[in-house]
């Protein structure tokens, strides 16, 4: 009897023999059927993979993506049966896949579009209006101490290459004539989050991205705008939460516990 891990290992590596103790039940040759459904597994994985990435192969071409994903899908198989997350780490592969060398800013197009995908399947949650927020704030001085709870669909990221950019020209009308306004060699920071069912990119800058991933970490407001500061001194904290605001990412303000005095 073949065991199940013979079997899926069988599966993602091509031209493997047939795993041994599989029959067919009508007496034909199982290593053919086998290869059948092996082909079907992979082709699969890596429509999966296309489906994700639509702009890593729009920039390698479909005969070489396939290629590169399909090595990836050998080495990595499903851990879930929602195939819209898989493919979690293909940045980090691609950034140490030699025939991909000669576009340096690939990984973190395949970064990018992976947060893309996370953001879209995010958990929905209701955002604090400003009248809300206001409210929230009426008490000033113990705004330092706050933490704010943030849309399960926000994430930052920052590249040395314009990902952003890059990404964007590639929804556009007339791709190429898009792609060609685009220096790549430009440095990147980027806020992600899901509003109405559709996700949506912000440039910010670095110090932005860095109050923002405090943030995330569970860090006070105090803290992350100290974080955003040491980035850059002339970091603009209003401005900052303004954004988070009006790209419906905050969900709350949880101010600290007023500590009474006998």
């Amino acid at each position: 009897m073949t065991s199940q891990s013979v079997f899926s290992s069988g599966l993602l590596t091509a031209g493997s023999p047939c795993p041994p103790g599989l029959t067919a039940w009508n007496g034909s040759d199982p290593g053919r059927r086998f290869d059948v459904y092996r082909n079907n597994v992979l082709v699969s994985l890596v429509d999966a993979m296309a489906d994700s990435y639509p702009v890593v192969e729009a920039l390698v071409g479909t005969e070489f993506f396939r290629a590169m994903a399909g090595v990836f899908v050998s080495a990595n198989p499903p851990r879930s049966p929602v195939m819209a997350h898989y493919g979690a780490g293909f940045d980090t592969f691609i950034s140490s896949f030699p025939p991909a060398a000669t576009l340096p800013y690939l990984a973190d197009v395949a970064r990018l579009e992976q947060l893309r995908v996370q953001a879209f399947h995010a958990a929905d949650a209701i955002a604090l209006d400003s009248s809300d927020l206001a409210a929230l704030t009426a008490n000033s001085d113990a705004l330092p101490g706050a933490r704010v709870l943030l849309h399960p669909s926000v994430a930052v990221m920052s590249s040395p290459f314009a990902v952003a950019s890059l990404w964007l020209a590639h929804q556009a009308a007339d791709v190429s004539a898009a792609v060609s306004q685009v220096d790549t060699r430009q440095p990147e920071s980027v806020l992600l989050t899901r509003i109405n069912f559709e996700v949506i990119m912000y440039s910010i800058d670095n110090a932005t991205m860095d109050f923002v991933a405090a943030l995330t970490a569970g860090e006070t407001l105090a803290v992350a705008a100290t974080t955003a500061q040491a980035t850059d001194q002339n970091f603009d904290l209003p401005a900052a939460l303004t954004l988070l605001l009006s790209s419906e990412s905050l969900l709350s303000l949880q101010l600290p516990e007023e500590t009474s005095h006998a």
